[in-house]
């Protein structure tokens, strides 16, 4: 054989033995994968322990945002209406996995208010790019911008995509950590929707 062909071969079982890894890393992580991760409020995952803790309902920690227009708003603004509210990021793959279902279901359920919170941090996050990527992809939903991370803090958000499900009085009801499908998030809807 000549050198070359010897060459050829030999990148070709490599690109073979490269594709059968990849398969076999691809089944474990996926294993482990749980579309449906809603978990409802309990005392003792809250992110604020008070007195309402003690009574199994505790409120949505209240926060200041920007809209798209630059106006700062309130999480407390949009109290009376049950709400959606997502962490997220561009530069999250999961995040922008999960967004046209949220779109969907924004579609479909007009009395749901749904606040999409982009992390934005200043440099990998901007308001920019985040405002690039909606225009992008032609979302609707409303988007808001924590520049000052506020939002983050009061709701202890470490991982993104992070959902939380509140009723139209205010109080947390159900949260996700980690990427949902369309029938996890129609989960989360009807418990806020009771």
């Amino acid at each position: 054989m000549k050198k070359s062909s010897i060459e050829w071969l030999a990148g070709v079982i490599l690109l073979v033995g490269m594709l059968a890894g990849a398969l076999f890393l691809y089944r474990q992580l996926s294993q482990g994968y749980n579309k449906d991760n809603l978990k409802q409020n309990t005392t003792d995952e809250a992110p604020d322990e008070s007195s309402a803790a003690a009574q199994n309902t505790v409120k949505a920690p209240d926060f200041t945002v920007l809209d798209a227009e630059g106006n700062e708003v309130k999480l407390s603004d949009y109290t009376g209406k049950p709400i959606v509210l997502n962490f997220w990021a561009t530069w999250c793959y999961y995040c922008k996995e999960e967004m046209p279902d949220f779109h969907t279901a924004y579609e479909q359920y007009s009395e749901i208010q749904f606040l999409m919170v982009n992390a934005t941090d200043g440099n990998r996050e901007t308001v920019d790019s985040a405002k690039a990527y909606i225009q992008e992809q032609e979302f609707e939903f409303e988007v808001l911008f924590d520049t000052k991370r506020e939002a983050v803090s009061a709701y202890y958000v470490t991982s993104y995509p992070t959902t939380y499900f509140i009723d139209k009085d205010g109080t947390l009801i159900a949260k996700s950590s980690g990427m949902i499908d369309l029938l996890t998030l129609e989960k989360g809807i009807k418990l806020i929707s009771e």
